[in-house]
């Protein structure tokens, strides 16, 4: 009995240190990664501003080519919803709309995750010219961990994980754009 409340114990001061160790790790996380293409800034703008385009160059659309796609709006306008539905646990369920636009220059979008697990999240595109035939593309992903889910930041490489998987995409962008 003496053993079993010492490990209560044990097991609930590692619980209230967790939580406190929690009010002091950061929340919110940012990732960015960028490419340069050699192609004019209206060419790869009108391109990405496109959202059903990224079938063709983001890592997480290219997971599951047979996932359920749905679509509201209009393409590359404000207010346009891509959604998702995939039986595949590293898709999930899921949509991103275009928040805002700024004509040649960025796009922005609200990433809302419903499946596997749930959370909104903000990307954006932004592109710059780098000359009459290049164009420098920045993706950039923002999220934030409520607590104490923010513990786990402790333990994840959002960065490595999260521009791995921008880079990648980028990477098929300057391939894709420049055939």
């Amino acid at each position: 009995m003496k053993i079993l409340k010492g490990l209560l114990f044990l097991v609930v001061g590692i619980v209230i240190l967790a939580l406190l160790v929690a009010l002091f790790v950061k929340k919110d996380y940012a990732v960015e990664r960028e490419v340069t293409i050699n192609k004019p800034v209206a060419v790869v703008f009108d391109y990405i501003k496109h959202i059903k385009n990224q079938d063709q160059y983001s890592v997480w659309n290219r997971l599951d080519p047979a996932s359920k796609k749905t679509y509201t709006g209009t393409d590359g306008t404000v207010g346009f919803i891509s959604g998702w539905e995939s039986t595949n646990k590293n898709v999930g369920k899921g949509e991103q709309e275009i928040t805002s636009i700024t004509e040649g220059d960025r796009i922005d979008m609200k990433l809302r995750f419903k499946e596997p697990f749930e959370a909104e999240d903000e990307a954006y595109m932004a592109t710059e010219s780098m000359g009459e035939n290049q164009t420098k593309v920045k993706w950039g992903f923002k999220g934030r961990m409520a607590y104490p889910m923010n513990l786990m930041l402790l333990f994840m490489d959002m960065e490595g994980m999260l521009g791995k998987d921008l880079q990648g995409g980028l990477d098929t962008l300057k391939t894709t754009l420049e055939k």
